[in-house]
């Protein structure tokens, strides 16, 4: 069994059921608007098809696949469960266990704005991996935040395909873009709607509410550089440090437009940093 659930169904490029300033703050890592999100598609999946045919197999949660940085989405999966657990308690199943969908390749271009044909000559050079054996006599959940050409979706099913998984499953989004005369670059009129130069992040970053994700780490690392280097200045050492474990973790080091950025942080602030803790300052 497959099925497909989303919150809301976007047929109007300026009407979104949802707000698309809160959306852009969400996917550079408010995790306010991410708790909101993903509570709201919980109680959406619950009063859709839980409370009508609950699920009586454990059910598994897996998040959009990432190498090392979580995408946006791990954020709202972290909502979505807590809220999916409290009602799975409440009526006497069993409560979610998660899982990782690993993928191998990552890539500096913006999906957001490519077209139906490049989004899937992008990711289809990407390989899904995930542990089999773990899954066997569960119903899966695979989330995502928003559904635009659908993918994503085939590259979950190709390697749901690949591996003979024979669960049943459930695709959701909190968003997804049903009308097809629409360009898919809308994507990016969300993603930016309120984000639109570096210095927009400042505030998410500082709200108390921050998690990192990895579509905030690549627009800092691909900015232009003498704004990232005023960016970055007035930024904390945690912070700082932050974005450079995670840009490693996803070998964002070895893309070479990112080399320069990077480089700033190594040769400059680490190195002053190191400088004047040898001088006891």
């Amino acid at each position: 069994m497959k099925a497909t659930y989303s919150l809301h169904h976007i047929n109007n490029s300026s009407v979104f059921g949802f707000n698309p300033d809160d959306y852009s703050r969400f996917k550079f890592g408010d995790d306010a608007v991410a708790k909101c999100f993903g509570t709201r598609l919980a109680d959406g999946f619950i009063v859709r098809h839980l409370e009508k045919k609950p699920v009586e197999q454990q059910i598994v949660v897996i998040s959009s696949p990432y190498s090392f940085i979580p995408t946006a989405t791990f954020a709202m999966k972290t909502w979505f469960v807590y809220r999916l657990n409290r009602w799975l308690a409440e009526n006497g199943y069993a409560v979610v266990q998660e899982t990782k969908v690993h993928r191998t390749i990552t890539y500096k271009e913006d999906y957001g704005e490519l077209n139906a044909q490049e989004r899937i000559s992008l990711i289809g050079n990407d390989s899904f991996h995930i542990d089999k054996q773990f899954l066997e006599g569960k119903t899966l959940i695979f989330l995502d935040d928003i559904k635009i050409t659908g993918s994503h979706e085939r590259m979950i099913m190709k390697m749901v395909a690949e591996y003979g998984l024979q669960n049943d499953l459930y695709m959701l989004y909190f968003a997804e873009l049903v009308n097809k005369s629409i360009h898919p670059n809308i994507e990016n009129l969300l993603n930016y709607h309120q984000v639109k130069t570096i210095f927009d992040l400042e505030p998410i970053i500082k709200s108390g509410n921050f998690i990192i994700n990895t579509r905030i780490v690549k627009y800092i690392l691909n900015y232009n550089f003498e704004c990232f280097c005023i960016f970055i200045e007035n930024q904390d050492n945690s912070f700082v440090n932050l974005l450079y474990d995670m840009a490693l973790g996803n070998g964002y080091h070895t893309i070479d437009a990112y080399a320069k950025n990077l480089n700033f942080i190594t040769e400059n602030l680490f190195v002053n940093n190191n400088n004047l803790i040898k001088h006891g300052n």
